[in-house]
């Protein structure tokens, strides 16, 4: 096969993982900074450029978009699907579980339970907001923020409100979520490719910290997941229309809680803790889907 891999760093590991995953497979790799590309449009005529040069039409498409960069990036995914080329995360697919809302509202529809959100524009209504949502603390964050940025614990009312009329003075979009107290600084990553769970661990955030991302100093563990956890992580990636992502979900009283789908999980921390080989893994379904 011939295969782009979308990415903005060669050097970065998720990168070079996919790119090893495939040409040891036989496969023929271009690493494309999508940001570089360039689109042309006109009437019987779509091209994408890159460095100058036509691209021609690939066998399969791996998008790694950037959150920064995902209105950019999705737009260059999806001239390569008017042009027939298969990418194994389609634009829409990405843009959706980009939209923490968005994905929130499609997921709840069809009976993913998460923690309870509340999101509201007019400062008139934060006060009810909150209160919908239920006792503090309360977790406050932006709707466009990536690896634990844009996420506060609010400790009391008054400092949510605060919060809350805070980010709306520079118009910044908020959501309101209840504070799961039994799973404070814990949460679970679940990588699935297709229709399956490939690999699984536990994040705990250092003492003090309630978000456990690792590019926080979380500590990463190896993890059980149930039959249920594995349903609920394999059907939230399929209800955002994804074939590979990373759920963020935690443990609670009453059960699983999904957190976030990432539509370009990172392979590093998961693949060395566990000894998993998700690239391979990735590569193995993409060879098998678009065959199909």
């Amino acid at each position: 096969m011939k295969i782009a891999l979308l990415s903005r760093n060669r050097n970065l590991f998720s990168t070079n993982r996919l790119y090893n995953a495939s040409t040891k497979r036989g496969h023929s790799v271009d690493i494309i900074d999508y940001v570089r590309c360039y689109i042309n449009i006109g009437e019987n005529q779509t091209s994408i450029y890159y460095n100058g040069q036509k691209l021609s039409t690939y066998d399969a498409v791996i998008p790694r978009i950037g959150a920064s960069q995902t209105s950019y990036g999705t737009a260059i995914v999806r001239q390569f699907e008017m042009l027939g080329n298969y990418c194994v995360n389609k634009s829409d697919a990405i843009i959706a579980s980009r939209d923490k809302l968005r994905s929130f509202q499609i997921l709840a529809k069809y009976g993913i339970d998460m923690p309870i959100t509340g999101y509201a524009s007019h400062t008139m209504d934060i006060h009810d907001v909150i209160e919908k949502v239920g006792r503090t603390p309360l977790i406050m964050k932006l709707l466009q923020g990536t690896q634990g940025n844009g996420m506060v614990l609010a400790e009391t009312m008054k400092a949510a409100e605060s919060v809350m009329n805070a980010f709306k003075q520079v118009d910044a979009d908020i959501l309101v979520q209840e504070f799961i107290k039994e799973s404070s600084g814990v949460d679970i990553r679940v990588i699935v490719v297709g229709n399956r769970v490939v690999s699984a661990m536990q994040r705990v955030a250092p003492e003090g910290e309630f978000r456990s991302n690792v590019h926080r100093g979380a500590a990463t563990k190896h993890i059980d997941l149930t039959l249920e956890e594995e349903a609920i992580a394999i059907k939230s990636t399929k209800l955002l229309g994804l074939s590979i992502a990373g759920v963020d979900m935690m443990r609670s009283k009453r059960g699983p809680l999904v957190l976030e789908v990432n539509s370009s999980p990172g392979l590093q921390g998961i693949e060395l803790l566990t000894g998993a080989d998700v690239a391979g893994e990735i590569i193995n379904f993409i060879e098998k889907d678009c065959n199909r």
